[in-house]
């Protein structure tokens, strides 16, 4: 067994079922090699040539496929709202959780990921300095919210517990249209890669209700103006009707969450292409943080839990049958790091097929990330990041969320993770 990088130019795994992300049939007794972090070859294996010298890893009977993609994570938070814990954190020390989560991600199988709020901008830049491990990374720096809202950490004892508290990340409450546009523009300028919205209540917020819409259509379409001038684009935390079609309406280019979709808002995601992100983990990981942690939570906050749980189920569901686009993504922070890939047995559970909800996980991820020519699908040329799972995952979509399972993580051509033994090839091989 060996967990370090290869040292030699040229890294070949053999024997695998590949699953390349496309769609297409899985191709048993695969070869891919790779070289300087990007793919070289790839397909069965004997019409793959393997360079000589180069460093194998044999993969009989088990699954190769691409490296997984979260679209909705929170690096920075330390996993559970626990309030007193948050009480008694200096934001110093909160941030510093990131570097832990970074690393755990990215050995559970998360190769990118997309930043859903509350970490600053500099911890994707540390990640790609390599001063920690950690998943390629997208940010959205600030939940915008408005007053009262579900990004409002407001509390009734008059102390504000704003997710985020740090110089770099902009404080996200804002109301109006004129203030919106100059709060996006303070949040492009820290580094944003996406434009968070809160377009309704939510679970974790004591104020308001998850059926209620939050921001008018004005308000949103504001955000979405400027961060398209920047090219770039919105999503939105949004769980109500109402505030999914005012978020639609405007122009946002994914819904996250999406408890109350009705008929027309499918329609309507459908027609604009607009993706939907079902975090189906959070609503339970907010439930077993709360019957594990008697008194961490406020009890309105796990009522709503509760109460949202059969809707979001039955949401999905719809959306899934409809043929909406779907991207997975977990809201980990809320629950645990690292166990981000519980999402795709739950997407396979409300309808989809084990293939689909990798697909949810690789490619269509990546299209709606807009990071499709480098990665989400194993072909030549992109990027080399990639997954090895012992057993057949198509059979048992689970096995991928096992970390005894998860044989190998690999972004860019780096090991992050191995459990199986790297050898020597001295020999020309293949095709």
């Amino acid at each position: 067994m060996s967990s370090a990088t290869p040292s030699s130019e040229s890294l070949a795994i053999l024997g695998a079922t590949l699953i390349d992300g496309t769609g297409h049939d899985p191709i048993s007794n695969a070869a891919i090699v790779i070289e300087g972090g990007r793919i070289k070859a790839v397909g069965p294996r004997d019409a793959v040539l393997v360079p000589q010298g180069a460093s194998v890893i044999h993969a009989d009977g088990k699954t190769l496929l691409p490296g997984l993609i979260d679209c909705h994570v929170h690096l920075s938070f330390e996993a559970g709202m626990n309030m007193l814990r948050r009480l008694m954190t200096p934001p110093s020390l909160g941030l510093m959780h990131a570097v832990p989560n970074c690393k755990v991600t990215l050995e559970g199988g998360i190769t990118t990921v997309r930043d859903a709020g509350g970490t600053p901008a500099g911890v994707k830049m540390a990640v790609e300095r390599g001063m920690f491990p950690g998943p390629r990374m997208l940010v959205a720096v600030t939940i915008l919210s408005q007053t009262g809202g579900h990004a409002d950490g407001y509390m009734p004892c008059c102390v504000d517990m704003r997710l985020g508290n740090y110089p770099d990340v902009p404080h996200g409450v804002v109301d109006g249209v004129d203030d919106m546009r100059k709060k996006t523009r303070e949040i492009l300028r820290a580094g944003a890669d996406w434009i968070k919205l809160c377009t309704s209540g939510g679970v974790l917020s004591v104020a308001d209700d998850p059926r209620s819409p939050q921001f008018t259509v004005e308000e949103i379409s504001a955000a979405v103006y400027e961060a398209g001038t920047h090219y770039k684009r919105c999503m939105a935390h949004a769980q109500s009707t109402i505030g999914i079609k005012n978020a639609l309406k405007a122009g946002v280019a994914s819904i996250e969450h999406g408890i109350w979709l009705d008929d027309e808002a499918i329609d309507t995601m459908k027609k604009q292409g607009a993706y939907l992100v079902p975090t189906l983990v959070a609503p339970r990981d907010v439930i077993a943080f709360a019957e594990a942690n008697a008194g961490a939570l406020p009890e309105v906050m796990v009522n709503k839990a509760r109460a949202v749980a059969d809707d979001h189920s039955a949401s999905i569901r719809k959306a899934i049958q409809a043929g909406v686009k779907i991207a997975m993504g977990t809201d980990s922070g809320v629950g645990p790091h690292g166990r981000n890939a519980r999402e795709l047995g739950l997407m396979v559970d409300h309808g989809m097929t084990p293939m689909q909800s990798i697909i949810a996980s690789t490619l269509e991820a990546a299209r709606m990330l807009h990071l499709d020519r480098e990665t989400g699908t194993l072909e030549p040329g992109k990027l080399a990041d990639l997954l090895v799972v012992e057993g057949d995952l198509l059979d048992d979509i689970h096995l991928v969320e096992q970390p005894d399972k998860l044989d190998l993580v690999m972004k860019a051509g780096k090991i992050a993770k191995n459990q199986l033994t790297v050898t020597q090839r001295a020999a020309v091989v293949g095709a």
